[in-house]
């Protein structure tokens, strides 16, 4: 089997002796190695004139035309997508059945595509490339060595074997082929016979010469022409007939659609090209029969063959047979399941109807016509074109002008808009006005946009020989000019058809701009009259009252006819007392609200013609009410009558107009308490006052958005707070349909708020307040209001309303603004580690990424890290590690997730110069190595050492490193290596038994040589099993429904201190008691610490108010630590098992504390959002 990268063979030129090297666009053009490239390349690269090529290969038959064949045979196997060749020997030694088996053989069998159906232009090119050369080819070779009985036989001999074989590629290729040598023939055909006619009427001419003058040898030449000419025609005859039912008759039903597309194409080219000899029964039938095809691309080949057929009037008697036999079948058709080929069906029968009026049936029509609703656009496009040509043509244009002149008509098109009209109401299909338009629009634009005579017939008497129209059609006809008048003004099809509104063409805006301007100069006129002639009727008035929304209002003030306008405005008055529809009144309000736009000059005039209306309205509405409310039970149905139709016009203005100075909300508000105190308000009315009373809520919540943005954002706030998931607790569950949780979109623009109004520098508010008072109460005001926004905000991250990593954006901005918001940062990451530990640890790690990339967007790759901007990043992550507390135990799997987090984004990426470059966030390691002190020693080991998570993301490359660029990774793992001992010996605690139940040691430390004899401590179990569990779990934890307010300092019961004396055991205990009893190395020296501060915490406690708890949004910024007054090293242990989940940043006390004191925070119910909770008969704590 030959490879797919042989060299290609050398062209039979070059073998033959011809001389090389020839021209750029000969068959055995030079490449750059100096070996002829193939025929096959030449028409694949396509840069020669297919002219020349084919040129070139005539010659080099004249030469050699067994070379020039095995040429033309191997281009077109490669053609096909074979690799073989067929050598000279396999040419004149083997049967083409022989040759075709052996190329067969040499296909790739890893790849099914070949250059018919490969994707891209070039291939495309290929392909109009291929066909070229094939009809170029019998063109040049027509009068010469077609008819040498040996190039065409071969050829037509070689495409029959091909076309017969079961590779797909092969009869794919020799079909096309064939079918377009058979096109070439059939026009060499027609050449032929054009001069056969001509060389019989010369001969003719000549023969009936008188004797005198006639020449013999000219009449003997002609004879002789016409006779070759004949035998030439047998010839091309015997060729065609050997492709037609060797090679079409077969493929024509071939399994592959493409090919039976192909036979379909050609053989409507055959008899368009040749309709003496093909556009007859015989032929036409298999263009019948394949209209049945199973595939859309098939049946559309052959509806594109009819349609060039149908074109032509001169073909319609040859045709007639066939549309009687197929006709039906065509008609069906235009319901086809596969659009493109219903839009052709559609096209077909349209050029059938305009070839004979009578070849198609009213019911043939009728399944046609329904199609200019459907939805698909080009499908009813085809179908209006249709309509159009059935029932809108004129057909006399000149009788019908005068008929309409002696009727006193300016516009010939009455009879064709009443034809429309009736078209409408018998589809019965009214509410699909606008689609009938849409589909005649195209093809009856100038019948559509005749509002002229649509207004002639709607408004003046009908002369005689008109009939009149009746309500029905009046109805219709209005609303089939509203939809005209539509898509003229807004230029694209309605709702329901088509993707979208599409960029018009200059030439499309043009005509757009005309047709507004003309619409807009005409009905400025008539619709007043319209609407004095109609305002009784409702559905009327409605369809009327759309056409000002189409306006160009500037033309009432340039072409002054404010007259016109007045004359509107008194029309919609008389409407609005008349009316008491909604879809009337809704109408009326719209059209006001429109004329009222502020851009527009009549804008005033229009005003107040609207306040004098609802002036009117809300007085008659005031007095209504009071006399309903005065009769009480005894209202009769006038008074409510009175009251229920002035408070529908009011409701349906109040929808689109603001009429919160009017009040109606006050009378809204006694309508319903009324109706709630006495029950008998008519229900209507209650539904009314609603209806208004939700109106005038609405825009008084425009009014304070408007305004005041940070109101808005509070009052959602609190709406979010209450309407959260916590509102079905408390067999609630009734309530679950009231229950709102926020999407991602609405949690976004809430955090964006509050980057964009809280975290923002203190020279952009001096800027902002620049031009007020710079002083000291308008700064601490605007820091009240933003920290009133961030505490809002955070109360919704904490009650798990908000997703927790929306907090990420909050945390990283602790130690930048740690003297405005400290106190409010540092309680809502102590809540929502109460909530999810391991949540709000990933929380932690996902700021610091944050700030970590924001740091190498503004730096780049290459940090400084020794630069301020680092170390503030690894600052923020050192306060961060000490709020995890003391007992490594219970905060292992959150130290550890966030460990894991922070290894898998330091290798997130690799570096783009290679696998010996460091990750670009490697540098992240030296923020993590912050939190390496709070993995327990065997989690340190799971990181590092055993099944060594970071090792996953290691190569012994990097293993190796110890550049500079390289110090991250060795900081981190340095301090994985350190620490053991420390870890061995931390604080434990035991997770089964009660805090208030611990029992602790009342001495110091036990010594350290002391073991454990019974016992195992928790830190040290299942070293080898279960170290890495923590690693591998779900990280997607259950987050509580409600959150358990936790314990605070403050809060805590104290008992007597002999009591808690009296619990705890002796120290001189067995060697195996519970690990509870011994107090951690770690322990004692946070105690030390404490004591040496025991002072400073005394003086600062006297400085406190008390023990009351402070809120979420309170002022404090102390570390909840300096809250307890320690003197004990129980006390220490008691607090750490207590709050370590709760533990702060200690940072020194704020600058603003004075000025924050001052602050009065006005929150939304937050002793109800964050609510302490008693404790009673828990854990007691000594005071001394």
């Amino acid at each position: 089997m030959q490879t797919a990268n042989k060299k290609p063979r050398k062209a039979p030129l070059e073998k033959a002796g011809a001389p090389r090297g020839r021209k750029a666009n000969g068959v055995a053009q030079q490449n750059g190695e100096g070996d002829a490239v193939t025929l096959f390349e030449v028409v694949r690269l396509g840069k020669s004139a297919m002219q020349s090529v084919v040129d070139d290969w005539i010659e080099s038959y004249k030469h050699d035309r067994d070379m020039a064949l095995l040429d033309l045979i191997n281009f077109f196997i490669q053609c096909s997508g074979c690799k073989g060749t067929v050598r000279i020997e396999m040419f004149r030694n083997m049967q083409n059945a022989e040759i075709i088996r052996k190329m067969t053989e040499e296909f790739d069998e890893d790849s099914g595509d070949y250059p018919l159906t490969m994707p891209g232009p070039q291939w495309k090119k290929f392909r109009y490339n291929f066909c070229e050369f094939i009809g170029v080819l019998i063109r040049q070779c027509q009068y010469s060595i077609i008819y040498d009985e040996y190039m065409m036989d071969t050829v037509i001999s070689l495409l029959t074997g091909l076309s017969d074989s079961q590779v797909r590629a092969f009869r794919h290729t020799s079909t096309l082929a064939a079918m377009k040598l058979m096109t070439a023939l059939v026009n060499v055909a027609l050449n032929l016979s054009i001069h056969q006619d001509n060389t019989q009427r010369q001969y003719e001419a000549e023969r009936n010469k008188i004797v005198g003058k006639r020449a013999n040898e000219k009449l003997e030449l002609l004879l002789q022409k016409r006779k070759e000419l004949q035998e030439n025609q047998d010839e091309i005859e015997n060729m065609m007939n050997s492709i037609f039912k060797g090679i079409f008759v077969h493929r024509y039903r071939d399994a592959i659609a493409e090919i039976r597309a192909i036979c379909i194409e050609e053989i409507g080219v055959w008899m368009k090209m040749y309709s003496d000899a093909f556009l007859n029964d015989s032929y036409l039938k298999y263009v019948g029969w394949t209209l049945h095809d199973r595939q859309g691309e098939v049946r559309l080949k052959c509806l594109k063959a009819l349609q060039n057929l149908y074109t032509n009037r001169e073909l319609f008697p040859k045709l007639e047979l066939f549309t009687n036999r197929f006709k039906d079948r065509i008609v069906s058709m235009t319901l086809d399941k596969e659009y493109d080929v219903a839009v052709e069906a559609i096209r077909l029968v349209t050029l059938i109807l305009q070839g004979s009026e009578d070849a198609l049936s009213n019911e043939d029509c009728e399944n046609v016509y329904h199609l200019v609703y459907s939805a698909h656009r080009p499908v009813a496009v085809a179908a209006g074109e249709f309509l159009h040509r059935k029932l809108f043509s004129r057909h006399d244009p000149q009788a019908e002008e005068a008929l309409a002149k002696r009727r006193g008509r300016n516009s010939p098109n009455g009879n064709l808009v009443r034809m429309l009209v009736l078209f409408f109401l018998e589809s019965e299909l009214h509410e699909h006005a606008a689609y009938l338009v849409d589909s005649l629009w195209e093809s009856s634009q100038e019948l559509l946009k005749d509002w002229e005579c649509m207004t002639e017939l709607l408004l003046e008497e009908p002369v005689q020989g008109e009939e009149v129209l009746s309500d029905r059609q009046e109805s219709a006809l209005i609303e089939l000019m509203v939809c005209t008048i539509r898509q003229a003004a807004e230029a694209h099809p309605p709702v329901g058809r088509g993707t979208g509104k599409r960029v018009l063409t200059a030439k499309e805006r043009k005509t757009q701009i005309d047709d507004k301007n003309k619409l807009t100069e005409h009905f400025i006129m008539a619709l007043p009259m319209l609407l004095s002639k109609y305002q009784a009727d409702a559905e009327k008035v409605a369809n009327l009252l759309q056409i000002p929304t189409f306006f160009d209002l500037d033309v009432y003030s340039a072409g002054r006819m404010e007259k016109h306008l007045d004359a509107l405005l008194k029309q919609i008055k008389f409407v609005v007392e008349k009316h008491t529809e909604t879809e009337v009144l809704e109408a009326c309000s719209k059209t006001y609200s429109i004329l009222c736009s502020e851009e527009y000059t009549i804008m005033n005039r229009v005003d107040i013609a609207r306040s004098q209306l609802i002036d009117e309205m809300v007085d008659r509405f005031n007095h209504s009410v009071e006399d309903l409310l005065q009769e009480g039970e005894e209202a009769d149905d006038d008074d409510i009558y009175n009251v229920l139709s002035t408070l529908k016009r009011l409701t349906a203005f109040h929808n689109a107009h603001d009429l919160t100075r009017w009040d109606l909300f006050g009378n809204c508000y006694r309508l319903l308490k009324t109706g709630i105190e006495q029950g008998t308000m008519p229900e209507q009315i209650v539904v009314q006052a609603l209806q208004c009373s939700h109106y005038s809520i609405l825009w008084q919540l425009v009014k304070i958005t408007e305004g005041s943005p940070t109101k808005a954002f509070m009052l959602l706030c609190d709406l979010l707070m209450i309407f959260s998931h916590q509102l079905t607790t408390g067999s609630r569950e009734a309530l679950q349909p009231l229950v709102f949780n926020p999407d991602g979109q609405l949690q976004n623009e809430l955090l964006s708020f509050v980057l964009d109004h809280v975290f923002i520098d203190q020279d952009e508010e001096n800027q902002s307040m620049e031009g007020d008072e710079e002083d000291e109460a308008n700064k601490i005001e605007a820091l009240h209001k933003r920290r009133n926004l961030l505490a809002a905000f955070s109360k919704l991250i904490i009650y798990d309303i908000v997703d927790m990593p929306a907090a990420a954006d909050i945390f990283k901005h602790y130690m930048k603004y740690y003297n405005d918001y400290g106190d409010i940062i540092k309680e809502t990451l102590s809540k929502t580690r109460q909530t999810d530990k391991i949540q709000c640890a990933k929380t932690l790690i996902l700021s610091l990424q944050q700030l970590f990339n924001e740091l190498i967007q503004d730096q780049g790759p290459n940090l400084d890290r020794t630069s301020s901007h680092v170390s503030g990043i690894k600052e923020l992550a050192r306060r961060f590690a000490l709020t995890f507390g003391l007992d490594q135990i219970k905060t292992r799997e959150a130290v550890a997730t966030l460990h894991k987090d922070g290894i898998e984004f330091a290798f997130k990426y690799q570096n783009p110069k290679g696998m010996e470059f460091p990750p670009p966030n490697l540098a992240f390691l030296e923020v993590l190595s912050e939190f390496s002190s709070k993995l327990l020693r065997q989690d340190k080991k799971t990181v590092y050492v055993h099944h060594s998570y970071l090792e996953k993301f290691l190569t012994e490359q990097m293993m190796e490193r110890r550049e500079d660029v390289w110090l991250p990774l060795i900081s981190y793992r340095n301090s994985l290596l350190t620490g053991g001992d420390e870890d061995r010996l931390s604080v434990t605690s035991g997770g089964g038994s009660s805090k208030a139940g611990s029992v602790r040691s009342k001495k110091g430390r036990p010594p350290l040589h002391k073991k454990r004899v019974d016992g195992k401590d928790p830190s040290t179990c299942n070293e080898h099993s279960c170290l890495g569990s923590w690693l591998m779990r779900n990280d997607t934890i259950q987050t509580p429904g409600a959150l358990q307010t936790p314990q605070l300092t403050s809060t805590v019961l104290r008992e007597n201190p002999r009591q808690a004396a009296e619990q705890m055991p002796d120290q001189d205990s067995e060697p195996g008691s519970d690990p509870q009893m011994q107090m951690s190395w770690l322990g004692q020296q946070k105690l030390e610490e404490v004591n040496r501060k025991d002072r400073t915490g005394m003086n600062y406690m006297k400085a406190r108010s008390g023990g009351v708890r402070r809120g979420l949004m309170e002022d404090d910024a102390e570390p909840i630590f300096e809250d307890v007054m320690m003197s004990s090293r129980g006390q220490l242990e008691d607090m750490n098992e207590e709050f370590e989940d709760t533990m702060v940043i200690d940072l020194p006390p704020s600058r603003n504390r004075r000025e924050r004191a001052e602050l009065r925070p006005d929150f939304f119910d937050s002793a109800a959002m964050i609510e302490d909770e008693s404790v009673s008969g828990g854990f007691t704590m000594p005071m001394f």
